[in-house]
């Protein structure tokens, strides 16, 4: 057994090495990905290059997308080892993975997070329903004279869809396409306030989800890039204006931000773990199996992610805002850890 451990791991190693080029070999974990996860494993990253002998890993914040499309380009030292995501990996990026020789991928489910409509403190706080937020950002809505037809949004005041609403510029900032914030976004919020509506009723899924997913693209909605911390501080220099980001950027910033109510649930840790709040979604890791043993110190990472110092009811992750899993899921994790089974595409589907 230990012989064919070490002749898998010379095959490996010589895989890599045949995609690589001596000026691009490294001892350093490269992590790409999510803006929303970024925070965590950057404390893990600093924890486990503090204690061990490793060098701290270099992460990237890309957006849940770029990180994917990064990490299926392929195997070897010029290709990240780990990517991040606020959202669980899509079929397409998997088969991508596997076009490439990226067949031997693990999935880390780490916790939870919800996506909050934050303002400033100085600012009207929102109460509204996933309909409300939809008819204020949605690109086509229901026709106010014909409840089963679709126009372009004519909505520019939050007042005009409910006169107990601010009467300001409906001015929304938050991710672009690339961030797995705004495909959650789009899927939990958007299409939640969208897919009991009349005008989609008799559509087709996936003409349902063209139209409930599509954001107006006239002003109403500002993309940034994908530095959750600067739709913070414009929120905190413009108190008209509205932003959407993961809930630890507010936990972080609650002396000055504070979260609108979405369908009578204000978002709380309490309520995002028990997926009472309505736009609640899990976060992820996937680790590139191949380039284990080949760049050091991948498997000491993991082990640390998903420690009970780092991921347990008192551990450090939950003191900078993660809503970490239960003691059994996490015990799953570290089973994970040790065996590292491959992602299935049927997982996904």
């Amino acid at each position: 057994m230990k012989l064919k451990t070490a002749l898998t791991s010379v095959a490996l190693a010589g895989t890599i090495a045949a995609v690589s080029t001596p000026a691009m070999a490294r001892d350093t974990i490269s992590i790409v990905g999510s803006s929303t996860v970024y925070p965590f494993a950057t404390v893990v990253a600093e924890r486990f290059g503090t204690k061990t002998e490793y060098s701290t890993p270099k992460l990237e914040s890309t957006g849940s997308g770029g990180g994917m499309k990064l990490f299926c380009q392929g195997i070897g030292t010029q290709h990240p080892d780990i990517t991040n995501a606020s959202r669980r990996m899509k079929t397409s990026e998997y088969d991508l993975c596997q076009k490439n020789g990226v067949t031997d991928i693990t999935e880390f489910r780490i916790g939870s997070d919800g996506i909050v409509i934050a303002s400033s403190q100085e600012a009207q706080n929102l109460d509204i329903t996933l309909e409300t937020l939809f008819l204020a950002l949605g690109k086509k809505v229901p026709n106010p004279d014909n409840e089963k037809e679709l126009i372009e949004n004519p909505y520019e005041k939050w007042s005009d869809i409910d006169s107990s609403l601010p009467n300001v510029a409906i001015r929304v900032m938050g991710p672009p396409p690339t961030s797995g914030t705004r495909d959650s976004f789009n899927e939990l919020a958007l299409q939640g306030g969208c897919e009991d509506l009349p005008a989609v009723a008799d559509m087709s899924e996936d003409d349902m989800e063209a139209v409930c997913q599509s954001v107006r693209e006239d002003g109403a909605f500002i993309e940034a890039g994908e530095n959750d911390n600067l739709i913070v501080q414009k929120l905190i220099d413009d108190d008209s204006l509205y932003g959407v980001f993961g809930y630890s950027f507010l936990e972080e910033n609650s002396d000055r931000l504070q979260a609108a109510t979405l369908n009578g649930v204000v978002p709380t840790v309490e309520a995002i773990a028990a997926d009472e709040y309505p736009v609640a979604r899990s976060l992820f890791f996937y680790v590139k199996k191949a380039h284990i043993g080949v760049i050091p110190g991948i498997k000491g990472y993991i082990e640390e992610f998903v420690s009970p110092a780092a991921m347990g009811r008192n551990g450090y992750l939950k003191s900078v805002g993660l809503i970490v899993p239960p003691r059994e899921a996490l015990m799953d994790l570290q089973d994970k850890a040790a065996n590292m089974p491959n992602l299935q595409k049927s997982e996904l589907l």
